[in-house]
């Protein structure tokens, strides 16, 4: 039997580096059974690291880890799944080309005789998991056929599919609807209920304070500190974090805007968008609303030229931009900041010199020459100007922290220099940190008369940046809000108009979000 003052996780002094960066310093933690602790911090604070040692994905340099009171050296993932330890990464790891049902049950498939795979019982076993999440997701289908949220759901199944000890879930809501966060939740209590220690990895506060039981927060790989969650507050848990007040608040008002620079007009992209239109002014932040699955990403993809429009205009300054290819957008003056920085955005083997000189390598050529200097001159000019946090502009940009890789794909568009920035998801994935400097610098491109079109799925977001609010359901566009005026009830009462959602638990997780993240 278990002695019960013994920790389930005991973290002792562990330290971690890449190059350049230090990732942990001398950080201890311990974890009971059956409790739900918080990891909090900025964007490269060491919350990822910190699960992925436990988990066995990394290696520590110095320190211990205890599991149930037995010291556990050096261990694998595999090893650490047999240990009972379970994780759900944040940039995914499953694989594309397999099912849903061989992806949970990888490296461990159930067999029949002569080591055969048992593919029937694995699908059953698969199926009763999905459902315990409240989701319908063929175990048959092949991962590459998923939505980015469905994937999440897989990973989390993954997990699930263990006899599990510790689970770490690391921003495990990134890519969820609000009722699949609530199944989730609802798991994540389950789990708790029965012994399973929890490791949640977040940077929504609301979230710590409606599931977690205690809070650690780490500042530049070191411990600053554990809060029970009923004794803290948000504003305590930010200046824990980046040791200073911040303030997502909006932005000044009564700003004058010049003449209109984009205009979509009845754009379809089918099936994702029907009828959608927008036009954006110089100076001025246009945010579109709606719920995850409105097609917002799609409708920008189709102005941008990525997604082939069937109808419908697109101009820029009056004129219409054909529709080949995002190289007519590209042409035309339109930079767009996709929402997939890792897949879409950047390329993550290349410093950050190769990424921001990639869109305007005329710009850093001498003739037909590409020119270092003149690279190097400009992205570190972009360095300066969005305070990237780097040691040096020849950094890997897949070893950054996610609000500075963000930063980096800002920059990559505005080199450029853009007529009209289209930004999606500005803020997924990064902390409260980050998230006010990227809220300033969007803020400052506007001040500059960049047009500025952004998608956000976070409505305090989008209530703190826009000027207007362009809603859309169901692939078209619903309906018009000022930024100034506008309210969560009224956005939601048109992102919901004619689609059937628990519109009271919708408005309720809003105004929990509005609460807790101000």
């Amino acid at each position: 039997m278990k002695d019960l003052s013994i920790p389930r996780v005991d973290v002792r002094g562990v330290g971690k580096s890449f190059p350049g960066v230090k990732a942990l310093d001398n950080v201890s933690m311990t974890v009971e059974a059956g409790e739900i602790r918080a990891l909090l911090g900025e964007n490269g604070a060491g919350k990822s690291t910190m699960g992925k040692i436990i988990a066995g994905v990394y290696a520590r340099d110095s320190g211990t880890l205890l599991i149930d009171g037995e010291e556990i050296g050096d261990i694998d993932e595999k090893t650490a799944g047999e240990l009972g330890i379970g994780i759900v990464h944040q940039e995914g790891s499953l694989v594309p080309h397999l099912s849903v049902a061989e992806n949970i049950f990888a490296g461990r498939q159930p067999t029949r005789w002569f080591g055969r795979v048992d593919f029937r019982a694995m699908r059953a076993r698969a199926a009763e998991i999905i459902a315990e999440l409240g989701v319908a997701i063929d175990p048959a289908a092949r991962v590459s056929s998923l939505s980015a949220a469905q994937a999440q759901i897989v990973e989390i199944a993954k997990a699930l599919s263990r006899d599990l000890k510790i689970l770490i879930l690391d921003e495990p809501t990134a890519a969820l609807t609000l009722t699949e966060t609530a199944r989730l939740f609802e798991v994540v209590r389950r789990l708790a209920a029965n012994g399973v220690s929890v490791i949640y990895v977040s940077h929504r506060l609301t979230e710590i304070f409606a599931l977690c039981h205690l809070v650690t927060v780490l500042k530049d790989g070191r411990l600053a500190g554990t809060r029970r969650v009923d004794e803290t507050t948000p504003d305590e848990l930010i200046r824990l974090m980046v040791g200073r007040e911040v303030h997502l608040s909006r932005g000044a008002a009564g700003r004058r805007f010049g003449e209109v620079v984009l205009s979509a007009h009845d754009v379809s992209a089918p099936p994702s968008v029907r009828s959608a239109s927008v036009e954006v002014r110089a100076g001025e932040i246009v945010c579109l609303a709606g719920l995850i699955g409105s097609g917002r990403s799609e409708f920008c993809e189709a102005i941008f030229g990525a997604r082939p429009r069937r109808g419908g205009t697109v101009r820029i300054d009056g004129g219409v931009i054909a529709q080949t290819g995002p190289w007519d957008g590209k042409a035309a003056g339109i930079g767009m900041v996709p929402e997939d920085r890792k897949t879409s955005g950047l390329f993550a083997g290349m410093d950050i010199v190769d990424n921001i000189a990639s869109t305007v390598l005329p710009r850093v050529s001498t003739g037909i020459r590409y020119s270092a200097v003149k690279a190097e001159d400009l992205a570190q000019s972009f360095v300066d100007e969005l305070r990237i946090a780097t040691p040096g502009v020849r950094q890997l940009v897949g070893h950054l922290s996610g609000g500075n890789q963000q930063k980096v794909l800002i920059a990559k568009w505005l080199a450029m220099e853009p007529r009209v920035l289209i930004v999606d998801e500005p803020t997924r994935g990064v902390d409260v940190g980050a998230r006010a400097e990227i809220y300033r610098l969007l803020r400052a491109l506007a001040a500059r008369g960049v047009a500025l079109l952004v998608v956000s799925s976070d409505l305090p977001e989008v209530l703190a940046l826009a000027d207007r609010i362009v809603v859309m359901a169901e692939g078209r566009t619903v309906g018009e809000l000022p930024g100034e005026e506008a309210t969560e009830e009224e956005v939601l009462r048109l992102a919901t108009r004619g689609v059937k959602l628990d519109t009271a638990a919708t408005a309720a997780r809003g105004h929990a979000e509005l609460a807790g993240e101000r």
